[in-house]
């Protein structure tokens, strides 16, 4: 049995914590109260394994992902390989772009698998795993900075739309970035998805060779990093009007791209409290009311 592992309920009783490493889950599930244990149950016994799962594979999901890359052998490693796999003739990628994504999927998995339940979500440090049943809705807060509060919105996901997941990305938050974004919010129908393009669409929110963008390699940082000897960006200084500008539309035609091609279904870009919106075609969709009782962070 993992001994590392820590598993307990919040103080609301409604939210179960899951922590191991640098695994931090927030799940929520909805139902009768029988059918939601049953699910926290499942949910704590596959977290269990979820850590060593990864390390067992560690080696191959910290490598570049080719087009003929071979599988890994884990359900978790699968769900990551599959959501990176659409990138990979393009740029420098790794399944480790979709972990946290695609272990929110698994665990969401197990738990509507072993219990009836209305709706549920699994929050992996702001990458969301939702299920809805007919009828159901979640909220989602929308965030400008993952490094500070800074909810600046909402996204309401009823049963209807086919948006399962949701990511956030940018150079300040918990991981690298290759680009300048303060914050990419993509919706996409698996969590998994939704990582990876929100990492791709972060990376290309940039101003390559901007002398106001301080880049250092990502291994002398973290010399561990699947990135290797890639530059991550570690401060951006002074922005004009224009160069915000420039670099967001640069982030939007990667963003339409994947839109047209299905990869995302929508996505929010944000750089020095300027916002772009991709793929919103109701305006009601993103609302500035923030009060609603059970927000779902991003």
């Amino acid at each position: 049995m993992n001994s590392r592992a820590q598993m307990r309920l919040l103080p609301d009783g409604r939210r179960l914590h899951l922590h191991d490493g640098p695994i931090d889950l927030i799940v929520e599930a909805f139902g009768q109260r029988s059918e939601v244990e049953r699910a926290y149950r499942a949910a704590c016994a596959r977290f269990e394994t979820v850590l060593d799962e990864l390390c067992g594979e560690l080696l191959f999901l910290r490598q570049r992902c080719t087009p003929d890359s071979l599988w890994p052998r884990r359900s978790i490693a699968r769900r990551m390989m599959a959501a990176v796999l659409p990138y990979a003739g393009q740029c420098f990628i790794t399944p480790m772009a979709a972990v946290a994504g695609a272990v929110a999927e698994e665990m969401l998995s197990v738990m509507v698998a072993s219990a009836q339940l209305s709706r549920a979500y699994v929050n992996d440090g702001g990458d969301i795993a939702l299920h809805l049943t007919e009828g159901e809705k979640f909220v989602v807060g929308m965030i400008e900075r993952p490094d500070r509060p800074s909810l600046f919105g909402t996204t309401t996901l009823t049963s209807a739309i086919p948006v399962r997941g949701v990511a956030t990305s940018g150079w300040r938050g918990r991981s690298f970035s290759l680009g300048i974004a303060d914050a990419v919010t993509v919706l996409a129908d698996r969590a998994g998805a939704a990582d990876a393009a929100a990492t791709i669409i972060a990376n290309a929110v940039d101003l390559p060779g901007h002398q106001a963008v301080v880049r250092i390699p990502a291994c002398e940082i973290a010399p561990d990093s699947d990135l290797l000897d890639l530059l991550v960006t570690q401060a951006v200084g002074d922005l004009n009007a224009a160069e915000v500008n420039e670099a967001l539309a640069a982030g939007e035609r990667t963003a339409v791209r994947l839109l047209k091609i299905g990869l995302i279904r929508a996505a929010a870009l944000h750089l020095r409290g300027e916002t772009r919106l991709i793929g919103v075609s109701d305006a009601s969709m993103i609302s500035t009311a923030v009060h609603e009782r059970g927000l779902v962070h991003a």
